[in-house]
This record gives C-alpha cells, structure tokens and sequence, in this order.
C-alpha cells in the first residue's frame, strides 16, 4: 500500500491513491450501470484483443475498433491523469510513459490471444510480467517512463471492477470460510517468518515482522504498512518488499503449472492460489491462468480473507512495538486510530462495487439481468483486465535482478521458511480439506 502515512484529515479523501481508486473504479461502474439503464453502454471503449490463429483477424480487428482503441486510451489517461494531479504528482512525468505503457499492453494483448500462447496458458498478464523483466534487466529505464510505473494504483483500481463482476452475495456465502481459513493461514505463516527470523537467524524483531507481514497478509501493501507501524528501517522494508515480488514472480508461474498437472478444480485451485500468493496482482494474474471460477474463489481468499487482517495487524503489532520493544522516552502511547489509518481503503471500493451491481440485478428480471451482464459485467470485466497489464507490466519494469541480489541469505531463508509452511498448508486446506466447498463456489 503507497499511502500509508497517517493523516487523519478528510483531505486524505482525495490525496490519497487508496481513495482515488475507490473513486475511480466507482465511477466508471456508476456510469456504465447508467448508460445501461438509458438504453447504451460502455462497450464502446471496453475493447479487447480476440483470440487469433491467422494475424489477418487481427488486422481486421483493429481497423474496425482503432476507435474505441483511442477512446480506451482516452479514458485510462484522462482519469489516471486528473486523480495523480490531485494527488500532487507531475503529469508531464506521466504522459509519456502511460501512453508507453498502454501501447505495449495493447501489443502484450495480441502476442496473448495467439492460439499458441492460449494453448499454453500464457495469458496477457504473465506475458506482461516477463516483457517488463526483460526491459528492466537488460536496458536502462528512462526517467519519463518511470512516472507511469503506477503498480499498486493500477491493481486497486482493478480489484474495484473486480468487485463489480462478483455477486454480493457470493461475498457473503464464501465470506466466513475465507476468514477462518484466512486466519490460519496468516497466523501460521507470520508466526513461522518471525520465529524462523528472529530465533533461527538473528534478525530485528522489526525487520522479522515486516517480512512475516508480507508474506502472511498481503504482501507489498502489508510490507509497507507493518513496516511503519513498528518503525522498522526503510532498507528492511525494501528488503521485504523484494522477498515478496521475488516469490510472488515464482508462485506464478509454479501454482498454475501444478495446478494443471495434478488436475485440481478450478475453485480449490483459486483459493489455493488465495492463501499461498504474496501479491494481490499476482495472485490475479495466477488465477486468470485457470478460469473466471478460479479467480472469483481467489479474490475472496486474498482480497476478502487475507487482505482485510492488514489494519488489525498494523494496530496490534504497533501496540507491541511501543509496548515492547522501544523505549518511551519520548512518552508515545498505542493509537487505536492506527487501524484505520492503515487499513486498504480500496477494499471498501471492492465491496461497495459488488453491493451496487448486485442491488441492481437483484431488482430486474432475468431479462434484463442477462442484458445488464452483457452491457454492463462483461465491459466492467475488460477495463479490469487492462488495469491488470498495465500492473503486471509494470511490476515486471520495476523488478531488478542485481537489485535482489543485494538481500541477503538470512532473511531469504526466513521468508522462505514460511513458503514451505504456507504453501502445503494452503494446499490442505484448499484441496483436501475445504475442497468441496470451494468447487461450488462462483458456480452459476
């Protein structure tokens, strides 16, 4: 999560990115909900590359929607632009590189609806991810480009639209299993983290709970929030938040494979995929490499479990910090109001997304209901995808190998200590234990 910084001012309802991807993820299902109900709809700019054997379909494809292409581009730059401006951020640092950005993912998209690469379940997003490592490792990124690397704005404001396209009431059914297994999950892996860090290999008890945060709850964001809620060194969070993208890269790519190998349902797949990922965007682009099931079963592992424990998690391990382990000189005392500073506002945005889409359609009749999913669901599901590229492009720009080097064995064997724990324990639970309940769920 960038904005972790307490402020405790209503400004932070529109200087903060957490809010502004509420904003714009609720707005752009707003206006498509609206355009619906007056007789039109948003599919005019909700455009996307089709699956191609011949690149005269391609061709095709994109003399007849250059337009909506355009307009696309229009509407992503125009509300990224105008949210960044309020925020404070130079939009002539941003121009450039989004239009880069957007063109590569548009180029990303063709390369990922070739047949060869749908046969292999390369989708758009792993593609984006591998592109952007080859830049980043192999050419200097230059400055106008580095303005647009917007990671974790592009995946809140995907993980809005996400919300839009997931019934409420699924949220509801699914919401208690995901909570309890959830709780598990992150109470074993961040207790394994911390025990093997501080126990077997000597690290700060900060610098211990920030890489037991990241690789417990939701990885980046948790990294970044524990990390200043114990006060822990800037070099220790980013060393956290390199453990995290190397093993979120690795769990890509690894969970789908065995995933596919082993025959494992979609729906127990995707919440495998939940609670053993480390990265929100990641974990996407794991589970869109299975099916809409998969990914469904997923957001409510990752997004409603795993994701809604960082602000207690801040709160609690602040109070332990300044309780325990620093000296109050300076006479500072726990802050309840610390979970809400750090608690994921766009998590707000997913679930009052979902409410509003699902308040709708349970309104009309079946009629209408199948018209709204095709004018209004299905155009939302897009734009969510492009939101996606754009982070996994971005994330893979960012990754640096030589940078990652620089870690050290110590807390890579902590981390890694908790991946042999959470990734078997995910699976038992996922597959073996809850497995038939998690195939049922996301089913029509």
């Amino acid at each position: 999560m960038a904005d972790t910084k307490p402020t405790g001012g209503w400004s932070d309802l529109y200087k903060k990115e957490d809010w502004w991807a509420v904003w714009l993820g609720l707005a752009l299902t707003i206006v498509a909900i609206l355009l619906w109900n007056a007789g039109s709809s948003i599919k005019g700019i909700a455009v996307s590359v089709p699956e191609w054997s011949e690149f005269s379909k391609v061709s095709t494809h994109f003399s007849e929607k250059i337009g909506s292409y355009m307009a696309l581009f229009i509407v992503f730059l125009g509300l990224f632009s105008i949210s960044l401006k309020v925020m404070g951020h130079k939009i002539s640092s941003f121009i450039p590189g989004f239009t880069f950005v957007f063109i590569s993912s548009v180029i990303i998209s063709i390369i990922g609806g070739w047949d060869l690469a749908q046969k292999y379940n390369i989708e758009a997003p792993l593609l984006a991810l591998g592109l952007g490592m080859i830049i980043s490792n192999t050419l200097p990124i230059p400055q106008w480009l580095e303005g647009a690397l917007k990671t974790e704005f592009y995946v809140k404001l995907g993980i809005v639209l996400l919300g839009a396209t997931l019934p409420f009431t699924l949220i509801v059914q699914a919401g208690p299993m995901a909570f309890g297994q959830a709780t598990l999950i992150a109470v074993t892996t961040f207790v394994t983290i911390y025990m093997a860090g501080t126990r077997l290999f000597g690290l700060d008890r900060r610098f211990a709970a920030t890489l037991g945060a990241g690789g417990s709850i939701c990885g980046v964001s948790a990294s970044i929030a524990i990390g200043g809620a114990v006060k822990a060194d800037k070099q220790h969070v980013s060393v956290a938040i390199s453990l995290v993208v190397v093993w979120a890269i690795i769990m890509i790519y690894a969970l789908p494979i065995f995933i596919k190998v082993f025959g494992i349902p979609a729906g127990p797949a995707g919440a495998w995929i939940g609670t053993s990922e480390f990265a929100d965007a990641a974990g996407i682009a794991a589970a869109a490499a299975i099916n809409e099931q998969a990914i469904a079963t997923f957001t409510l592992m990752k997004v409603v479990g795993r994701d809604m424990f960082v602000g207690i998690w801040c709160f609690l391990l602040a109070l332990i910090s300044i309780t325990k382990w620093e000296k109050r000189e300076d006479g500072t005392k726990p802050d309840a109001k610390e979970i809400w500073y750090r608690f994921p506002k766009f998590v707000f945005g997913f679930f009052v997304a979902s409410a509003l889409v699902t308040l709708v359609l349970t309104s009309i009749d079946a009629d209408s209901a199948k018209a709204m999913t095709d004018s209004v669901i299905k155009p939302l599901k897009t734009l969510r995808t492009w939101a996606f590229i754009f982070c996994f492009f971005a994330i893979g720009l960012t990754t640096r190998f030589k940078e990652l080097t620089s870690v050290g064995w110590k807390p890579f064997a902590a981390f890694t200590t908790g991946v042999l724990v959470n990734v078997p324990l995910g699976y038992i639970l996922s597959v073996i234990v809850f497995g038939s309940y998690w195939a049922s769920v996301g089913l029509k």
